[in-house]
């Protein structure tokens, strides 16, 4: 599938403030599952100066610095045309080591999995980790059938609250109070995952959704399978990732994937505005 991806962002400040340099995390990536064709990223005030970085962990981000001029607001308009291909998120085999939970990743894999094992980095709890143990056994501890199963748990009993800005809640509290946006669902898949020995990442980015209504950035969990290498999961809408995902960046911690970060100088409050419009080749012919 071919997408057209328009993403405008808006902060508009309270009052006058200055720009300290920010990180814009808007590129689609490029990886075996998508390509990407076409990017663009425009700013308003125009910087002084900015720069593409490959991050440690591939994610590609535009570094921008303003001159010390007051502004009162700051706009991000992103444009990307990517294609995807996953039609099967399914097509692969584990390696025979790594049918049961809990396994082992070799020594070959844990340097570089060891940030994404880590449970205290998303303030694992005893009721997260009891409840994804109760889970594993649920489902016979075959990984699949676990992921499957938690994809779905929270999907059916959690309720789905927006909340554009914030860090995402803590997991136990998701799992408390069964409700929170999607970036909470993911971080309380990721718990799970982790509790049981799953490499478990964040990933923000878009799904497909209604072509015809706006929609907004997205986030889901990628589990690192032996055999399957990253693969996607989608608690908020309970699905496999497949070609109706279009991924930006992927970050063990989630603050690190977040599409815009920075700060300003001065007292001012910020609001922020955010549009995202997702075409098709026919839609985007019509528009």
């Amino acid at each position: 599938m071919r997408y057209h991806i328009h993403h405008t962002t808006t902060y508009t400040y309270s009052q006058a403030v200055i720009l300290n340099p920010h990180r814009v995390r808007l590129q689609p990536r490029c990886d075996p599952f998508q390509v990407l064709e076409q990017t663009s990223v425009t700013l308003d005030p125009i910087p002084l100066g900015q720069s593409v970085i490959l991050d440690a962990l591939g994610n590609s981000i535009l570094r921008c610095w303003w001159s010390p001029r007051p502004v009162e607001r700051l706009t991000v308009m992103a444009h990307s045309v990517v294609v995807t291909s996953c039609t099967n998120p399914f097509n692969y085999l584990l390696e025979p080591w790594a049918t049961q939970l809990p396994f082992d990743y070799p020594r070959s894999l844990l340097p570089a999995l060891s940030p994404y094992l880590e449970s205290e980095e998303l303030g694992g709890s005893p009721s997260v980790a009891e409840f994804a143990q109760d889970l594993m056994l649920e489902h016979r501890r075959n990984p699949q059938e676990f992921l499957f199963g938690l994809n779905q748990y929270i999907y059916h009993h959690c309720q789905y609250v927006s909340r554009l800005e914030g860090p995402p809640q803590p997991p136990y509290y998701t799992l408390k109070h069964q409700s929170g946006c999607c970036r909470d669902f993911v971080l309380l898949f990721m718990a799970a995952c982790r509790a049981v020995g799953l490499a478990a990442r964040f990933v923000s980015g878009y799904e497909q959704g209604d072509l015809k209504q706006e929609q907004t950035l997205h986030a889901w969990a990628e589990v690192y399978l032996p055999g399957a290498g990253w693969r996607g999961y989608d608690p908020t809408l309970g699905l496999v990732v497949c070609d109706r995902h279009v991924a930006i960046a992927a970050h063990y911690r989630p603050l690190a994937a977040a599409p815009i970060a920075g700060t300003h100088q001065g007292q001012a409050s910020a609001t922020l505005t955010s549009k995202v419009r997702i075409l098709t080749d026919e839609l985007e012919i019509k528009v």
